[in-house]
């Protein structure tokens, strides 16, 4: 089968062309067709970190058609469309053939094609987790209560100002620094929007906001740190999904904040008793994207899947101008 890897770490060049067999199911995997994948910083860092000892297939978000079931699935079978993200320590999607366990898979929305739905699982499901598990909102809830999103026009941060917006009621507060990712920010739902190249808290005071209850701050949360405690207020709480190179959480005390770290992958990573609630996730903003509540945060779409491609994809990424997901479709 085709796939795309890499055998030493390094920059996007290191990706290649090359064929590779195609894998067999253990107990509760779904072989997938890939028809449709998207790239997120979690490939890139991955790319440059650690060394490797064989061929590294890297992707976390696929759309595809299961074409065989392993032996003790039950969620799905062969023929099903299905989009998810898959699991950090298994080969990535970006390959014709590709395994995820049924328990962290959903059903691809009717609605969207491929490369629309392909945009969505890894970063809606770092969103819904953020917001309903790790800052603990319930849906319905936040009459008075105030979002801030560090990041909002990247790939977590268009579909987390959507869910906050549109499951809750919360004044969102997203942030943005180019004319375009601030108007894609306001399309995407944002109450308000406003530039983190700036000083945060003089902003929100301008816009009569003051002092936020939550904080996403979803890049980085090193250079924001300070500002983001001056921001919460007493008791509030605030979540990260980046990689600060250290945090001093001491002065957090003082407010008595709360520091929340979001990773979609530690479910699958560490087989959770919960892992299947990726599953119902999924399947939740399936209906939520056929309902029209919810809609697709694609926002290039970089053609076939093959090395030369992902290199340019790779590129934009760790360029940080990025807006919404980047997405590759068909070998």
């Amino acid at each position: 089968m085709k796939a795309i890897a890499y055998s030493q770490n390094g920059t996007p060049e290191v990706l290649t062309d090359l064929d590779l067999p195609t894998p067999t199911p253990g107990p509760r995997d779904l072989l997938v067709q890939v028809q449709a994948i998207s790239v997120n910083p979690v490939d890139t860092k991955v790319r440059t970190g650690a060394a490797v000892t064989e061929p590294r297939v890297l992707g976390w978000d696929a759309v595809g058609v299961v074409q065989e079931v392993g032996s003790d699935v039950t969620l799905f079978k062969a023929g099903d469309t299905v989009f998810y993200a898959g699991a950090i320590d298994r080969p990535g999607s970006n390959s014709e053939l590709h395994l995820v366990d049924e328990r962290i898979v959903g059903r691809k929305p009717k609605s969207l094609d491929n490369a629309s739905a392909a945009a969505l699982p890894l970063t809606s499901i770092t969103a819904w987790e953020l917001l309903f598990d790790r800052l603990g909102v319930a849906e319905g809830t936040g009459e008075g209560q105030s979002l801030l999103i560090i990041g909002a026009a990247g790939g977590v941060g268009s579909i987390l100002t959507q869910l906050a917006r549109k499951l809750t009621k919360l004044t969102v507060i997203g942030t943005a620094s180019r004319e375009q990712t601030r108007a894609w920010v306001t399309d995407l739902g944002a109450h308000h929007v406003i530039d983190h190249s700036q000083p945060l808290v003089e902003q929100l005071q301008g816009i009569g906001v003051g002092q936020v209850d939550y904080v996403a701050s979803l890049t980085h949360t090193d250079s924001h740190f300070e500002q983001l405690i001056e921001a919460l207020l007493p008791q509030g709480k605030l979540a990260l999904i980046d990689d600060p190179k250290t945090l001093d959480v001491v002065p957090m005390k003082r407010k008595a904040l709360s520091l929340h770290w979001e990773l979609m992958f530690t479910r699958s990573l560490f087989g959770t008793p919960d892992m299947i609630k990726q599953h119902e996730l999924l399947n939740r903003v399936a209906d939520l994207i056929d309902q029209g509540v919810l809609k697709t945060t694609l926002g290039e779409h970089y053609g076939t899947i093959n090395a030369t491609n992902l290199k340019r994809a790779h590129q934009l990424i760790e360029s940080g101008k990025a807006k919404g997901k980047i997405v590759l479709e068909g070998f």
